[in-house]
């Protein structure tokens, strides 16, 4: 069985006290905590293997870039993609998603061309295809979920049509739960000739990502969020998509020629990553997926779903909440509201009884404005929370709520 308790035993902050109090981490969807493998390995390889990658012709040169090209096989492997090559490192999602639209929309988008996006997409989603399409004169679509926050298939095959030429989608909302039916969006989505964005980057951290059953053409996460270190995302990209696509930015390691008159580019994955790449934070990545793979992910999801409906159930004891996202295909998140407190304080004071929990409209501003607020409260999981984090949670809830009304 799926033991939560031995796992949070690889987390040495959950047994800090905050405040004198037990640490209760509810805030994974914002950013997981590190096991401390990650966290070692990355200490390693500054104090024993660190050198630049790609360019000496010497032993720790060679073994940094062996490390590094490892984390890349690994990331392959857990992604299941077809060659390392369609492994690119990046910053975060952000950048992969901003490189996607810099590189392929940029030379693919033309005016009256149709880029589609659900109502639930994060900033880095929308604000980045809202931005190309003003420059490339390319119109966005939405389309809308269900009451309950689901994924209505009718509603997306609606807004679908020969003239989208690119749907970018979440795979799980940040605020909602709702997780979306990726392999049966990207079949519809290429039937019109559209490809396919996904980010990944709230349902990698609850359900195995397989780029080759979904067949999406591209993928993105956060290291961060994965139980790796910041500074480190990924983006998967089909290598035949990849080699047509110009480089994002310019400089070191991304050449294959270079003269004072003209500059010939590298092969995808080097043709991505310009300059001095996040070294031993692509390391610290790759030991953070080799810890998930030790895992069953069925058994990470059986055992999450028995916790997200454990929270809900006694979220919805609390008189007065309402949980926003209620679909039955959902991810370890609740976002709600309580009738007359406002969600500042509310985890003002949970967080002096070392409860973490976010506030705000989690970068999905139309998304929470169009339920109705401005700001709201959530509670996340992961593979280290457990029904105690739930019950001190649910009873300092109903101690604040009392407090403030």
């Amino acid at each position: 069985m799926f033991d939560a308790q031995k796992i949070r035993n690889d987390f040495p902050i959950l047994q800090e006290k905050i405040e004198g109090k037990p640490n209760t981490y509810l805030d994974t969807a914002a950013s997981a905590q590190k096991p401390e493998v990650v966290v070692n390995r990355m200490v390693k390889a500054y104090l024993e293997e660190y050198a630049n990658v790609h360019r000496g012709s010497y032993f720790l040169s060679d073994k940094s870039t062996e490390n590094f090209e490892e984390a890349r096989k690994i990331v392959q492997k857990f992604f299941n993609a077809k060659k390392t090559e369609e492994i690119i490192f990046t910053r975060n999602a952000t950048e992969g998603i901003n490189l996607v639209a810099a590189t392929y929309g940029a030379k693919n988008l033309r005016e009256g061309d149709e880029v589609l996006l659900s109502r639930a997409e994060h900033h880095a989603n929308l604000v980045t295809w809202q931005q190309w399409a003003l420059k490339t004169g390319a119109k966005l679509k939405y389309f809308d979920l269900g009451e309950d926050g689901s994924f209505v298939l009718e509603n997306f095959l609606k807004e679908l049509s020969s003239k989208t030429k690119i749907v970018a989608v979440t795979a799980m909302s940040n605020v909602l739960g709702t997780i979306f039916p990726i392999k049966e969006i990207c079949k519809k989505a290429h039937e019109v000739g559209a490809v396919v964005l996904v980010d990944a980057c709230q349902y990698v951290v609850h359900k195995k990502v397989d780029v080759a059953d979904f067949d999406c053409d591209f993928l993105v996460i956060s290291g961060h969020k994965v139980y790796g270190p910041t500074g480190i995302g990924v983006l998967y990209g089909k290598y035949e998509l990849l080699n047509d696509m110009p480089p994002y930015q310019y400089g070191g390691d991304m050449i294959e020629t270079v003269s004072f008159e003209k500059t010939s580019f590298a092969l995808p994955p080097a043709r991505f990553e310009a300059g001095t790449p996040a070294i031993v934070q692509a390391i610290g990545l790759g030991e953070a997926l080799k810890y998930l793979m030790k895992f069953d992910f069925n058994e990470i999801e059986e055992y999450e779903s028995m916790l997200t409906s454990y929270m809900t159930d006694r979220l919805l004891e609390i008189k007065g909440l309402k949980i926003h996202g209620m679909a039955k295909q959902k991810g370890g998140v609740c976002s709600f509201s309580i009738d007359g407190i406002h969600p500042q304080d509310l985890a003002f004071i949970l967080g002096k009884e070392g409860i973490g929990v976010r506030t705000g409209h989690f970068c999905a501003e139309p998304l929470v404005l169009s339920l109705g607020y401005k700001s709201l409260t959530r509670a996340s999981l992961g593979i280290y929370s457990n029904k105690e984090d739930i019950d001190i949670f649910i009873k300092t809830l109903e101690k604040a709520k009392t407090f403030l009304a």
